[in-house]
């Protein structure tokens, strides 16, 4: 715990995103697996669902500290944190324990079962009092689902490569979908020759990012492939082994909330990946519903007739991603999306192209609209 709280403190020291690498890397490199294993879940952002409110937490240490609400509640708007107040209002009492991260992931789950509040309160005041500043502050938001690391997945994936000399493609496949940070599944993800590709596992997500140079760089408009932005949940549609998983952007199964999609997807070929949008869509009109619609289905995991009749979804693909087993990623996305018609041709309908004549249209209107503007 000691070693990755040091840790947690040089990122959030520094804004440089090279030292950042620096740090993890050099983490990665010396601990011990089952450490470094939690230590990539809660730095790529997984998070415990909440073992402890912070009323309760806020209690205790009021309690703990001997000091009245009030002044508790004035600390705790200086200091800006709850979880740094509390950090600094207890006392530690008893000799240091630098007992490994993995052992404390394995102690806050535990928390969970314990029923009673006294029960939590001793246990959790034990952990307190045994913990320098820094440990208690990273133990309540551990406690709470409230950890937030300064770093993005993308370093995280960055920091492994350098620490153990693999690509980063193949990282970043490996940390998709879901997994359980263990000893063993640290060892799996950087073995050079471990073969990972679970049937069920997704390829990571690619989203839209801002154009930083001049349009004109990424040559004639004819030449684009320019799609609409559908409004609705973003997901890969897998079929492999027989099977099918539907995974949102948040790296959320969410298959079963749309058998339908799941109904119309096993006559896709064995090993096809679809990435593409979740809507729901209205059959009479051929159209998208609008977003409210699809939010009725969202937190569902019952589904009756009736929403199922007033909701009807449907996945709308926007790319291929893997054929016959085989990742084409690396295909140029004109050959992709050739390929990405043919097999969807009588399952699912493909995201339609923007006509390139209708850009050009549109520069040309800008251009009109930016010459008025400088007239006037």
């Amino acid at each position: 715990m000691r070693r990755f709280a040091e840790l947690f403190a040089a990122l959030d020291r520094t804004t440089s995103t090279n030292a950042k690498v620096a740090h993890m890397a050099a983490y990665f490199e010396a601990a011990a697996p089952a450490d470094a294993a939690w230590a990539v879940f809660f730095l790529s952002g997984r998070r415990f669902k909440r073992l402890a409110g912070w009323n309760r937490l806020a209690g205790w240490a009021r309690a703990e500290a001997g000091v009245p609400e009030w002044l508790f509640d004035a600390s705790s708007d200086v200091v800006g944190d709850l979880a740094e107040t509390i950090a600094l209002l207890v006392e530690q009492t008893a000799e240091a324990e630098d007992a490994p991260l993995h052992e404390w992931a394995a102690r806050l789950e535990g928390l969970r079962a314990l029923e009673e509040e006294s029960e939590q309160r001793a246990r959790v005041v034990g952990w307190w009092r045994s913990l320098p500043p820094g440990e208690r502050f990273l133990l309540n938001k551990m406690m709470t689902g409230a950890l937030r690391v300064g770093v993005s997945r993308t370093l995280v994936v960055r920091a492994l490569a350098e620490a153990s000399g693999l690509a980063r493609d193949v990282l970043q496949h490996r940390l998709s979908g879901r997994w359980t940070p263990s000893a063993a599944f640290y060892a799996a993800l950087l073995d050079p020759d471990a073969e990972q590709e679970l049937a069920s596992r997704p390829y990571p997500f690619y989203l839209a990012s801002p154009l930083e140079k001049d349009p004109a760089a990424l040559g004639a408009v004819s030449e684009w492939l320019a799609e609409w932005k559908w409004d609705g949940i973003r997901a890969q549609l897998v079929r492999r082994a027989g099977e099918t998983h539907l995974w949102s952007r948040g790296e959320e199964l969410i298959t079963e909330r749309f058998p339908e999609i799941a109904e119309a997807a096993k006559t896709l070929p064995d090993g096809t990946v679809l990435d593409g949008e979740v809507l729901c869509w209205g059959v009479e009109e051929e159209r998208p519903m609008p977003f409210a619609v699809l939010q009725k289905r969202i937190g569902r995991t019952r589904l009756g007739p009736k929403i199922l009749r007033e909701a009807p979804a449907r996945f709308l693909a926007y790319d291929l991603l893997e054929a016959g087993g085989e990742d084409i990623r690396a295909e140029a996305q004109r050959a992709r999306r050739a390929r990405l018609e043919a097999v969807c041709e009588g399952r699912f309908s493909v995201s339609p192209l923007v006509e390139a004549p209708s850009w050009e249209g549109l520069a040309a209107k800008r251009a009109e609209a930016r010459g008025a503007a400088s007239r006037g």
